[in-house]
């Protein structure tokens, strides 16, 4: 049987926790929780009609009317993906709370653990400063020699076990104050993304203005507005082929990463959905981009979803080349300069999150999805360049252009 002293020291704190007032007992925290997940599949079940609406809309011929309803559309998302937010700030401060409990329930478990070991040591300290042989000779019988000697070997052991308990509740401590942590932070990158979509719904709501005010809401004038655009469009295109073509022929295989999955980091994390791929695509040979070759892939997703450097660097580029030549090429963008000798540009963005000359990290928000510039509908447009071929140079059409050789993102993603 174990040490009585380690179980008295133990036995007054086999109680369920105190909470105090005001305070959810763990089972109501639980259930809140799950509350919120459930909350989260129902926006994400929205968000997923939405977008297959928004995508029809996109196939459909465009019109003033399908434009406008575009953009209605792109401001519901928005405000499903706000609520998204505000649903999972919630349930990330009902999580905090929970591992707050559980580390003040941990701290109790602790110091129940401390006071055991401390008194047990103290016997331990008792029974070692006695001479082995006087512990024969003091008791009357060798039985209860025997039973003292093996008193203490049984208390070293519960020592032994003691400590061994105390450890392993201060790694689980710290694991939940890891935990804690990484949930706080997320908290701050969810506040984050809800202000830039509420930003983003003021552009959308201005941009709608802008069209009714240039058109004069006559479909006539649209249309006539929208052929000028086609134009500008194709001029665009034609020359950042050009200068892609050429640049294409200077890259230097051994200069770049060797292809394999996981040199670069999926830039969109709230979608999957892979639009376009690259390079002479029946899209691009039908003149969907007003030219032949498409210089990256397109990731389909909600507007105001999130993306993310695909590996550390530098921004040498973040602008909005539509202020050059409105819906005439790659709008709000950011470019990458990697470590690797790899370029990246995240175009048609809604907003940026980052400036040039600062040093992002792999997995970082630097923008969210949107349709500026040449775009039929919502998505990240993602380049790779050799980095040794790569600059921002002024264009014909469109003011500060990036050009470089173009890879297939794909091998390494």
């Amino acid at each position: 049987m174990r040490n009585s002293l380690y179980t008295l020291a133990i036995l007054p704190f086999l109680i369920l926790p105190f909470f105090a007032q005001g305070e959810l007992p763990p089972e109501q925290i639980s259930a809140a929780i799950q509350e919120k997940s459930k909350e989260l599949l129902e926006i994400q079940r929205k968000l997923e009609e939405t977008q297959k609406n928004l995508s029809e809309t996109q196939e459909e011929k465009r019109t003033l009317t399908s434009e406008l309803t575009q953009i209605q559309k792109s401001i519901k998302q928005l405000d499903l993906g706000m609520k998204s937010n505000t649903v999972k700030i919630s349930k990330l401060n009902l999580e905090i709370t929970s591992l707050a409990q559980a580390i003040k329930e941990t701290d109790r478990q602790i110091s129940v653990k401390t006071t055991a070991t401390e008194n047990i040591l103290k016997e331990v300290q008792l029974l070692d400063d006695t001479d082995p042989l006087l512990v024969f000779l003091k008791n009357p019988t060798l039985s209860k020699a025997v039973d003292e000697q093996s008193r203490l070997t049984e208390i070293n052991e519960d020592l032994t076990q003691a400590t061994t308990e105390l450890k392993d509740l201060n790694d689980e401590r710290q694991g939940k104050l890891k935990a804690t942590a990484v949930k706080k932070t997320a908290v701050e990158g969810e506040y984050t993304t809800l202000t830039a979509r509420k930003s983003v719904v003021e552009d959308k709501k201005k941009e709608q203005q802008e069209i009714l005010a240039v058109t004069k809401n006559k479909e006539k004038t649209y249309q006539e507005l929208a052929a000028e655009l086609a134009k500008r469009q194709a001029e665009i295109a034609f020359e950042i082929e050009a200068m892609d073509a050429a640049l294409r022929l200077k890259i230097d295989p051994n200069a770049v990463p060797t292809k394999r999955k996981g040199v670069l980091n999926w830039p969109a994390p709230e979608s999957a959905r892979m639009t376009q791929g690259y390079g002479g695509t029946s899209f691009a040979l039908s003149g969907g981009y007003r030219g032949k070759w498409h210089n990256g892939i397109d990731i389909g997703g909600a507007t105001g979803s999130v993306i993310t450097a695909a590996e550390e660097g530098t921004v040498l580029a973040a602008g909005n080349q539509d202020l050059y030549c409105r819906r005439g090429a790659y709008g709000k963008f950011v470019v990458i300069k990697h470590p690797n000798n790899l370029v990246t540009l995240y175009a048609h963005m809604s907003k940026l999150n980052v400036t040039t000359g600062q040093r992002v990290m792999r997995g970082e928000i630097i923008g969210y999805m949107g349709n500026t510039g040449y775009s039929s509908g919502t998505h990240l447009h993602f380049t790779v360049y050799d980095g040794t071929t790569f600059s921002m140079r002024g264009s014909r059409t469109c003011g500060p252009m990036p050009s470089g050789g173009d890879m297939d993102p794909q091998p390494y993603l």
